[in-house]
């Protein structure tokens, strides 16, 4: 049974750091990329980073370029997302995604396996 279990979420103050974390079993975890969305309150679910499958190659969304580093850790199966400089644009449900390849983690439409997700909040 594939499950990706996000943790880490809560609430902060504008300027604060929270690391999110991810825990992946179920499926060869080393065969995929790996991407953190987010989804806001009326919004669409919005790309956040995502890292290949050996974590040489990551991609940022605009929005957090700076801010946001993505890491994975193949031998415990899990990935990571250090968020630095939070802004209350940043409050939403973030959701760990992992995809066949890297292009594909990109995307909303190329993941395969969703978390059910972690709730972050930046008050100003």
């Amino acid at each position: 049974q594939v499950q990706l279990v996000e943790s880490g979420g809560g609430l902060v103050q504008a300027g604060d750091s929270l690391r999110l974390s991810c825990a992946a079993s179920g499926f060869t975890f080393f065969n995929y990329g790996m991407g953190w969305f987010r989804q806001a309150p009326g919004l669409e679910r919005e790309f956040v980073a995502g890292i290949s499958w050996a974590g040489g190659s990551t991609k940022y969304g605009e929005s957090v370029k700076g801010r946001f580093t993505i890491s994975r850790d193949n031998a415990k199966k899990t990935v990571a997302l250090q968020m630095n400089s939070l802004k209350p644009e940043d409050s939403a449900v973030y959701y760990c995604g992992a995809a066949a390849s890297f292009d594909r983690v990109q995307t909303p439409t190329g993941i395969a396996y969703w978390g059910k997700g972690t709730l972050v909040t930046v008050s100003s």
